[in-house]
This record gives C-alpha cells, structure tokens and sequence, in this order.
C-alpha cells in the first residue's frame, strides 16, 4: 500500500506541466509590430549552436528549428507546440542574446491603378505589334 507522500513512479515532470511563465523567465511580450507572425527568423552564426547549448529546452528546439533556414514566427510556434506569445518572447530574447536575426516581412505591395496599366500594355502594343 502506498502512503501519499511516495512519488508516484508515473509522473514524469514534463513541459505540459511547467507553467508558461517559466518558460519565458517571467519575461513580457515584445510589441506585436517586432515579430508578427511573417516575421522570419534564422540562426545569427554557426556558433550560435555552442551557445544553444546553454539555453532552456524550448529555446534550443526554436534554434534546431532555424538552424538550417528562415522560418516565420507562425511557423515555429506550430512546430514547437507553444502558443504564439510565447514564442514571440522567446524569439526576442534569442535575438538580445545574438543566437537569431529576424527579418521583418515585406509590406504589401500597394494596388495599383488599372487604368494607367491598360494605358501602358496598349502603349507597348502600339510600339512594338501584338
């Protein structure tokens, strides 16, 4: 018969038990316009890699994640399981530390005017034959 105080030999300390909070180190979130979710972030050197080996269990998955390449912030969180906050603080204090560089997305390209396009293709096709 087991007492209560005996641990039970099942329970495994996992990350589904730590509280989110202590993943990050209680830090808070970087402003939502640093690491939106098409942000791409990669490794910063190759010995970014010593270095991870230093760092909590998410934060060296985030680095094998993008050591090989860019991957965007929406892409990591979905390969790691953690929700996207998250992984935004994580991300930021990986940059601090100068093991990531993130590059930020590119702006969408503003509509252009349909009229002036048509202009322009007739104006081709008027030079050059069709």
């Amino acid at each position: 018969m087991r007492d209560g105080f005996e641990q039970d030999d099942e329970l495994e300390l996992t990350s589904p038990l730590v509280p989110l909070f202590v993943i990050t180190n209680g830090r808070a979130l970087p402003p939502e316009h640093e690491y939106e979710h098409t942000t791409l972030v990669t490794m910063a050197a190759e010995n970014a890699q010593v270095a991870a080996r230093t760092l909590s269990p998410e934060a060296g998955q985030v680095m094998d994640l993008v050591a090989n390449g860019f991957l965007s912030v929406a892409e990591v969180a979905g390969h790691t399981h953690l929700p996207l906050g998250i992984v935004r603080i994580l991300l930021a204090q990986l940059e601090e530390d100068g093991l990531i560089l993130a590059r930020t997305p590119i702006p969408r390209a503003e509509r252009v005017d349909r009229e002036l396009v048509s202009a322009v293709l007739e104006g081709l096709k008027n030079r050059f034959g069709a």
